[in-house]
Formats: C-alpha cells, structure tokens, sequence
C-alpha cells in the first residue's frame, strides 16, 4: 500500500513552537539574573567600597559555629542604608554617626518573645566589648507605647545598652528591602565604614564566649590573628 504523502509544516506552525521557547528562555534568563545562578549574581553586585568587610567576613567565617553558628556571612559588598533613629533624649541618630566602629546592629520590640529573652546577652556584649572600636545598636522598634520598652530595659536591669528607638519601624522596612530583615530579632554586624560583615536572622547568645571571640576578631582581625 503506497505512503500517504507527509504535510510539511507551515511556517506560522514552526513559529508557534519557536516562540514558546523564546519565551521560556527569557524567563529563565530573567530569574537568573535576578537570582544569579548559583548565587553568582549577587557575588558580582555591591559596593566596591565595601569589599573590605567581605574580607573580614571570610576571615572570621570558622568562627561562627555553637552559639553564632547562625551567621551568615557577607558574600558580596554591601553597604547598609544609612538608618535613621531616635536616641534616649529623642535626638535624631544615624548609622553613620558611628562610622569608625564596629557596631551590631540590632532590631528588637516588646512584643517579640525571642527579642526579649535576647536582650540581656546583648547587654552582656555591650559590658565586655563596648569601646571606641565597638558598640551594640539596639533599636527598638514598638509603635504604640514609647515608654514600654524602656521599663522593660528597666525592670530587666538593662543599663549598658544605649537606648535607641525607631517608633515607625522604618529601620526595619529599609533593612527589609536588601534582604537583611526576614523577621525579629535582626541583627546586623556592620564594618566602620557602614558595610555587612554578617547578619542573623533570630537571636543569638550574643555574651557567650563563642560570640565574644567572633566580635572581638571582626573588630580587629589582625589583633586575633586572622
């Protein structure tokens, strides 16, 4: 029996096929390049002027492990917004008025259980490492009494922190959008000049001796001999 005859397929039918995978493959290489394959987009990113506190982060990296070991480590250079809060009297602060320190920046509020059980290893941080190559930055960021956390700091028998205070919680918004605020507690390790080290998202035994001589060696690598 003779073979039917094969229709070729028409032009606007190859199109069809070829157009779906235009598409895909655009997709793909849009998600890559938002994401970066492999994490490669965001190592490429950032600040050059920052490249310094990766450096730091990759020195001190083995030192994160028992009671840090939730760090993560700066990968890529990044600056942090210059954030904007309130101090104690209600002045207005930045994070760069501490340029030329090594701070922890920390985002707490009294209605975060994890927040308050942090707050006194925080305290303890500040007692054993507090100076002028370092300080704790806690911001607390409740909305509605103002006078709260400071009695909870009070009652608590908190009195090496500094009080700092955010009542919009925009702190937490601009940490938010570089990815650096998932939820409470956040906290931040920033270089003196206001780049990333490392962040940690959830508390942290910030007193104990792992965290001590993970803070000590971000402050002065060399002095620990990293």
């Amino acid at each position: 029996m003779p073979e039917l005859p094969t229709k070729a397929p028409s032009a606007g039918a190859r199109r069809i096929p070829l157009a779906i995978a235009a598409v895909l493959i655009g997709a793909a290489l849009g998600f890559a390049g938002f994401y970066g394959f492999g994490g490669l987009g965001r190592e490429a990113s950032g600040d050059p002027a920052c490249r310094g506190a990766v450096d730091v982060a990759r020195k001190i990296a083995p030192l994160a492990h028992g009671e840090v070991a939730a760090l993560t480590m700066a990968t890529a250079p990044l600056r942090l917004p210059d954030l904007a809060f309130e101090d104690a009297d209600g002045k207005p602060k930045k994070l760069s008025d501490f340029r030329g320190k090594t701070v922890l920046v920390n985002l707490w509020a009294t209605w975060c259980v994890p927040c308050r059980k942090e707050m006194p290893a925080l305290d303890g941080l500040q007692a054993k490492l507090a100076g002028p190559n370092f300080e704790v930055v806690a911001i607390n960021i409740d909305t509605r009494d103002p006078e709260k956390p400071r009695d909870f700091l009070k009652e608590a028998g908190l009195t090496r922190l500094s009080y700092f205070s955010d009542q919009k919680a925009k702190v937490f918004q601009d940490l938010k959008a570089i990815g650096r605020a998932l939820g409470m507690p956040t906290s931040v390790l920033v270089d003196p000049h206001g780049c990333e080290i490392a962040t940690i998202a959830g508390p942290a035994q910030w007193n104990s001796d792992d965290a001590i001589k993970l803070i000590a060696a971000a402050v002065t690598p060399a002095a620990a001999g990293l």
